[in-house]
């Protein structure tokens, strides 16, 4: 796995990135090819937090996850342990889905310093057409509690979401 480790108001040493790719890159395991894989993270301060952020592209899905402590390597450990919880989790979706028809998605995030009324991330999306299934798993691998897709039935923009009864809705824009 390749590694693109940067951080925000924090200065990344040899001794951190090391332990993120000892840490991060046992994941290596859950790919097939993981050379061709590209892991993102970064490192920031949030109060007295240390966060970090890893987003992992991969050619047919992305996983991201963030986790935030006092201790950077305790926010570590924890990021690399929640991603592999989420492969693991959805490890019989992947199985069950044909896969291959993915196309890789795009994320493109836009940051500025946070004011109180500011858009503070901007995200592009791919709109490759996907069924209801598909968009679930991407959801639950992305961590989010909402992902807007267009449904490959009806040509229409979808926005599912999780309930708090832990089922999911679908909201479909005319």
């Amino acid at each position: 796995m390749k590694f693109n480790i940067h951080g925000k108001k924090i200065e990344v040493t040899e001794a951190i990135k090391s332990y993120i790719e000892e840490k991060i890159g046992r994941l290596d395991k859950y790919f097939e090819t993981p050379e061709d894989i590209t892991a993102t993270v970064l490192i920031k301060l949030r109060g007295v937090e240390q966060v970090v952020e890893v987003t992992i592209n991969a050619n047919k899905f992305i996983l991201r996850g963030e986790e935030g402590s006092k201790d950077l390597y305790a926010s570590i450990d924890k990021v690399s342990d929640k991603i592999e919880r989420q492969i693991r989790k959805n490890k019989t979706r992947m199985k069950k889905k044909n896969i291959d028809t993915y196309k890789e998605f795009v994320l493109e995030f836009d940051e500025k310093e946070q004011n109180d009324n500011d858009i503070v991330k901007r995200k592009t999306i791919d709109d490759k057409p996907m069924n209801e299934e598909e968009a679930i798993l991407q959801m639950e691998l992305l961590g989010h509690e909402f992902f807007a897709f267009k449904n490959d039935q009806t040509g229409k923009v979808n926005i599912l979401y999780r309930r708090k009864d832990g089922n999911y809705g679908i909201l479909e824009i005319k």
